[in-house]
């Protein structure tokens, strides 16, 4: 349903509210208020089929349960299907010093029984006596909801509501796209691959991509990306080291087009299932773009993650070094915190910029800024590639590190550390899966935690923390998040996990 210019205008009614409500206070910290958890993928469900147990991603945000350490919060969390409730309890028994009982009684759990690949949000409104009990059950001016990422769904279930929006306004999702992170970037004078425009048909594409090769004609591969992705989806890797010698700066455009129109039907999708005639229908519906393929004997895909405060302030909230899969390194397997010394703290420079042009624009909450770190001349390099205005795969583990803590992030070193001062790592992953592990169910893997021991130790402040507990059973598919007190032990902790899953379902 389209909204209306009335809607439109409730809506940033109810944006300005957050904003004035919490003008010199940060909301996450604040007690006695309602929060709405909707953790829906409002993303292009194409791409979500395509991710094993992607209906159990809503599990994700399930670190949200532990702001229920404060004694005057109430949570509402929606799902589309019911949560096991060994995986509800295992996240409340994580809860320091709150009773498990009072914890549990203010939290409301909903869900639609809908498993069908629409968005959660989508689900919801389709469902008007669900949208009445939500809305029923929040108290007026007390109540904020958080989503995943911000859709025109989203916004209309804020109006419904009439509850703000604590994320930016679906209006700003261009920033977060490929070709808006790459204006951001030329405005913050970043370094970052050369690309072209966005564009929607095939033949613009060969032409940006004929155009790019005059002027880089040294550079081996290119990365064709959709202007809208997740987790690498999205992306595909043209090989023309083939055919490189042919181009130089006096190669005509109408030649240099001829010989990528050859062999641009060889690019390799990144993503299982997907081709090259699936990806072409979907160029004329998203846009495209076109990037050079940055090279490197030393390269790294670190991120770093930033906060926008309703009032515009800017914070750098961490950093990580990527874990990436597939054929080309173009997939997101996973995080280790915080990015190697040898640039995050120039990574936390380039975030807090990034952030403040974003917040110029209106954005507010979460972003998230991928870069290539590549060692050039025994430097190293930064290149940054893409904006997320969105939770991420680093959004959870780190989250789950600060509330179960209650530690913080120094900018000056780019640490986070316990209130004992002492330095915390982890390493996390949403896709620690196996042939072997299907059929477990989340109390299996209960059983299993508890014979081993391999509880998140509250007085040392390491162990792990699991989550996608929900995928394990049809999918092998298990996420965790595992801390430490140095990289080493951090790793260590998840090889063990590995190691004791392994022999369990030998």
């Amino acid at each position: 349903m389209a909204v209306t210019a009335a809607e439109k205008e409730r809506f940033m009614q109810l944006q300005d509210k957050l904003r004035h409500s919490w003008q010199d206070r940060d909301i996450l910290d604040e007690d006695d208020t309602d929060i709405l958890v909707i953790p829906s993928f409002s993303i292009d469900q194409r791409v979500g089929k395509k991710v094993a147990g992607f209906l159990h991603y809503e599990e994700r945000q399930l670190f949200s349960l532990i702001r229920l350490r404060n004694p005057h919060t109430r949570l509402i969390y929606v799902t589309a299907h019911p949560l096991s409730p060994i995986i509800v309890d295992y996240y409340l028994q994580l809860l320091p010093g709150i009773p498990f009982s009072h914890a549990r009684e203010r939290l409301l759990l909903l869900n639609t029984y809908d498993c069908s690949l629409k968005p959660l949000t989508q689900k919801i409104l389709e469902r008007p006596r669900l949208v009445t009990k939500i809305k029923n059950s929040l108290r007026p001016n007390k109540s904020y909801m958080v989503c995943f990422n911000s859709t025109p769904l989203e916004e209309e279930l804020s109006i419904k509501l009439d509850i703000p929006l604590l994320a930016a306004s679906p209006e700003l999702s261009y920033w977060g796209s490929k070709s808006g992170s790459r204006e951001i970037f030329a405005k913050c004078q970043l370094q970052h691959p050369d690309g072209s425009k966005l564009v929607f048909t095939m033949d613009e594409l060969i032409k940006e991509t004929a155009q790019l090769l005059i002027r880089k004609p040294h550079i081996n591969k290119v990365v064709i990306k959709l202007n809208e992705g997740f987790s690498g989806e999205g992306n595909a890797v043209l090989d023309i080291s083939n055919i490189k010698s042919l181009f130089s700066e006096d190669l005509s455009l109408t030649k240099a087009q001829h010989l990528i129109a050859q062999i641009i039907h060889r690019a390799k999708v990144q993503g299982e299932g997907e081709t090259w005639q699936t990806y072409c229908d979907r160029i004329s519906e998203l846009g495209v773009i076109v990037e050079e393929f940055i090279e490197g004997k030393e390269k790294f895909s670190p991120s770093v993650q930033g906060y926008i405060s309703p009032h515009g302030k800017v914070e750098i909230l961490s950093t990580h070094d990527q874990i990436l899969g597939g054929e080309e390194q173009q997939i997101y397997l996973g995080c280790s915190f915080p990015a190697h010394d040898n640039y995050r703290l120039e990574l936390q420079k380039l975030g807090l910029k990034i952030g403040k042009e974003l917040a110029t624009k209106g954005v507010m909450e979460r972003f998230g800024v991928d870069f290539l770190a590549v060692k050039e001349n025994n430097q190293w390099s930064l290149y940054a590639i893409e904006i997320n205005l969105r939770k991420g795969g680093t959004t959870h583990p780190f989250m789950t590190l600060k509330f179960l803590t209650n530690g913080t992030y120094n900018y000056q070193d780019g640490l986070f550390y316990s209130p004992e001062e002492k330095a915390k790592y982890y390493i996390a992953s949403d896709n620690l899966q196996k042939p072997n592990y299907h059929g477990l169910l989340p109390n299996d893997l209960m059983d299993i935690v508890t014979k081993h021991r391999l509880h998140f130790d509250s007085s040392t402040k390491t162990g792990t923390i699991f989550h996608l507990m929900g995928a394990l059973s049809e999918f092998g598919k298990l996420g965790l998040t595992s801390i430490g007190n140095s990289p080493e032990e951090a790793r260590d902790i998840y090889k063990n996990i590995e190691t004791v899953l392994d022999t369990e379902t030998l």
